[in-house]
C-alpha cells in the first residue's frame, strides 16, 4: 500500500482549472471551488468558533509525483504533508492535504511547521503577499478513499475537490481541499 497519503491509496486525476465546462461542476460546488478567501473564514463567517480541526497526518515525507511537478520539487526531498478533517460540531465539512517544501517552511519562519489543530487557512492568508499561482478540479469516488477516512469524513458519494498552489514571499506550498456534502448548503 502506498503510505504518500491517508486519505487516498493513490494519487487522483486533476484537471487544469480552464476546463470547467467540461467537468459540469454544480453550482453549490462551485462556490467553494472558487473562492478566493479562505475556506477557514468562510466557515468560520457561517459556523463561529465552532469550526474545529482534526489531524489526520502530519510529518515529513515524499509527496506524489505530481505534486513534487506542480510544486517544482525534487522528488527525492522530503516535504511536510499535512493532513486533515475539518468539522463544525461534529459534523465533517472539509478533508485537507497540504505539502510544504522545506525551503517554504523556513521563508515561514516555521509558522507552517506547528499548526497543531490550527487551521492553516488562518495562517497562510495572514501573510501579506500571499499568491495564489494554480487551481484544478477533481472529483474522486467514493470507493479510492481509505476506508478510514471514509467511515470518519462519513464519505457515501463523488467528492469534488480543488487543489492550489499559493507562495509565501515566492515560496510555494499546495492545498488541496474536498468538499463533504454538509458544506455544500452553505
Amino acid at each position: 500500500m502506498n503510505n504518500k497519503s491517508s486519505l487516498y491509496p493513490q494519487e487522483p486525476t486533476w484537471f487544469c482549472n480552464r476546463l470547467r465546462s467540461r467537468l459540469l461542476i454544480p453550482d453549490a460546488v462551485a462556490s467553494w471551488i472558487y473562492e478566493a478567501d479562505s475556506i477557514t473564514q468562510r466557515l468560520r463567517n457561517y459556523y463561529g468558533a465552532r469550526v474545529r480541526v482534526q489531524v489526520i497526518k502530519n510529518h515529513w515525507q515524499r509527496a506524489f509525483i505530481s505534486e513534487n511537478n506542480l510544486l517544482k520539487h525534487s522528488p527525492n526531498k522530503y516535504t511536510l504533508t499535512r493532513e486533515v478533517l475539518l468539522y463544525a460540531d461534529d459534523i465533517p465539512l472539509v478533508l485537507a492535504r497540504t505539502i510544504i517544501p522545506q525551503k517554504t517552511v523556513r521563508s515561514a519562519q516555521h509558522n507552517l511547521s506547528h499548526l497543531g489543530s490550527r487551521p492553516l487557512g488562518e495562517v497562510i492568508f495572514s501573510y501579506p503577499k500571499l499568491e495564489r499561482l494554480a487551481l484544478e478540479i477533481t472529483k474522486i469516488p467514493c470507493h479510492l478513499w481509505h476506508p478510514a477516512v471514509r467511515q470518519q469524513a462519513q464519505i457515501e458519494q463523488a467528492l469534488w475537490g480543488r487543489r492550489t498552489i499559493y507562495a509565501i514571499n515566492h515560496h510555494p506550498l499546495l492545498v488541496s481541499e474536498f468538499f463533504l456534502p454538509a458544506i455544500l448548503n452553505h
